[in-house]
């Protein structure tokens, strides 16, 4: 692409920061040149971002349904799946998977739901009601 070809849309981030973009200049040779952003990159995160949405409501219907635990719902808010889960508990990903169900999240211990609570940032509480404490 050409330097004078960069595009200049309005992005998500335009008004805080520009976007770094390699194009060619006059001579041929790369160099790097600021952009405001593209339409096509803002409508690709735009709609990646809707898709988490829609996996955050699912889980939480999910959960309110008894069809799985709190677990689900703050990992797909976290965007983690159970492998990066159980890195961050300690537990094994079968345990995970176990704890994703409501009835077994239901009798988990006090100190393994502290473990979900911290990795989330939540208190044992906000884990079992679903509440985001959004900063």
């Amino acid at each position: 692409m050409k330097k004078e070809d960069v595009p200049q849309d309005l992005g998500a981030l335009g008004k805080i920061t520009k976007e770094v973009c390699y194009a060619t200049d006059a001579s041929g040779k790369y160099t790097t040149q600021l952009s405001d952003g593209w339409d096509v990159k803002a409508t690709a995160l735009d709609t990646a971002w809707q898709q988490v949405e829609e996996r955050i409501a699912i889980a939480k219907q999910k959960v309110l349904n008894n069809e799985a635990s709190p677990i689900l719902f703050f990992m797909e808010k976290a965007l983690m799946d159970i492998e990066i889960l159980a890195g961050y508990t300690g537990f094994w990903q079968w345990q995970v998977k176990r704890h994703l169900k409501a009835d077994v999240f239901n009798s988990l211990a006090e100190s393994k739901l502290q473990k979900y609570a911290g990795v989330f940032n939540v208190s044992i509480a906000d884990l079992k009601t679903m509440t985001v404490n959004e900063a």
